[in-house]
């Protein structure tokens, strides 16, 4: 198992708790069970960082609480902003661990980009959180409050924005860390908390076959799936994404033919466009053939470059092809522009960099991938 973050004097923490966990909690301390309700949709709903914020609770209610109980908080450590208004988010945690989120404006909307694990073990050839290895999974707590830290940055930043949509498609593979990501979902979308709506939350993927199964048959979150596909054929999947050798092509296009979707739904295929390697007119043929009959959406993504790996973007008159000829054969394709890539923020590049030098340690691999890690 991936361990987690070291909780404060080993006392309960109310960030990764669900209500029901919390309504639970008050109860085994012997308090009444509104009293977990209450302070929860304090930290959830309200944004509290800490008991004395509670202010509706006498003070020896927040002391009781205090005595018994913590509140997780990351800690801002930097904030990077691009020239296209993109803001790359450095947060800590209670152990020192560096990890990224990202706020997007999108139109009038902001699409935050959130983290699940400390680094990655997936080691997809492409992205530079791979090169960093997997430090640890992060709690349900720390998973969520990326959400709330980024709120306050952009109320104050941007007090007419809001942030609209979350997507698990920062640092780490979520169904790696599949309880957490369940529990923070859970916490995300409860209407007491975050209200936050499924359909505006995507859950993105490498591929892990066995929990695709697992999230289909969750009840209580629906998120929107993304998978990062990133090649027509398992020869070249298999050289960019080390997991497609224990899950190829045909075991995950299976594993989807049977994921239960919910009306006016599609699953969302992740393409990163490498020169020469994935993205001839040959290969926008063989991913058509591929995903035919599925109820999808192909969303390209021009490769952003960083300095730990040798693969370029295709030229601009190459990737406007590709998706021609992706349309001309029938798929919904759409092309995401780069954004935030002047501060290592855009797709792929996230690697806990300070102004362009990493924070931590990036591990640079010489000679062919390892396999995939084990589930």
């Amino acid at each position: 198992m991936v361990p987690t973050g070291p909780v404060p004097e080993g006392l309960p923490d109310l960030r990764t708790m669900t209500l029901a966990d919390a309504e639970a909690f008050a109860v085994a301390q012997g308090w009444q069970r509104f009293r977990g309700e209450q302070v929860w949709r304090w930290v959830h709903d309200k944004g509290a960082r800490n008991f004395e914020e509670m202010t509706n609770l006498s003070q020896s209610t927040r002391d009781e609480f205090a005595a018994k109980a913590t509140i997780g908080c990351l800690t801002v450590a930097e904030v990077q902003t691009s020239k296209d208004g993109t803001r790359k988010i450095r947060m800590t945690t209670r152990d020192g661990a560096s990890i990224e989120s990202v706020l997007i404006p999108m139109g009038e909307h902001v699409t935050q980009c959130i983290s699940s694990q400390v680094g990655c073990a997936v080691d997809c050839q492409f992205c530079a959180t791979a090169k960093m290895g997997l430090k640890r999974n992060l709690d349900a707590g720390e998973i969520v409050d990326q959400v709330y830290l980024g709120k306050r940055i952009l109320a104050e930043a941007e007090p007419a924005a809001r942030i609209s949509n979350i997507v698990y498609m920062g640092m780490g593979e979520p169904l790696h860390n599949y309880d957490n990501l369940i529990t923070s979902l859970k916490i995300l979308t409860n209407d007491k908390g975050a209200k936050l709506a499924h359909r505006r939350i995507t859950v993105s993927t490498s591929g892990l076959v066995p929990k695709l199964a697992k999230l289909g048959a969750e009840t209580e979150v629906r998120p929107n799936l993304a998978v990062s596909l990133n090649a027509p054929n398992d020869a070249v999947r298999d050289m960019i994404m080390p997991i497609n050798r224990k899950w190829n092509i045909g075991k995950l296009l299976a594993a989807l033919k049977a994921y239960p979707l919910e009306q006016r739904r599609r699953i969302t295929f992740e393409y990163v466009l490498l020169a020469g390697v994935n993205d001839s007119l040959a290969d926008a043929a063989q991913l058509a053939k591929l995903l035919r009959g599925f109820k999808c959406k192909v969303n390209l993504i021009p490769y952003n470059p960083h300095p730990e790996a040798e693969y370029a973007r295709p030229s601009a008159a190459q990737i406007d092809a590709f998706q021609n000829e992706c349309k001309r054969l029938g798929m919904s394709t759409y092309l995401r522009i780069p954004k935030g890539d002047d501060i290592d923020a855009a797709c792929g590049q996230l690697a806990n960099r300070s102004n362009g030098s990493p924070v931590v340690p990036l591990r640079i691999r010489k000679g062919p991938p390892p396999p995939p890690p084990v589930e």
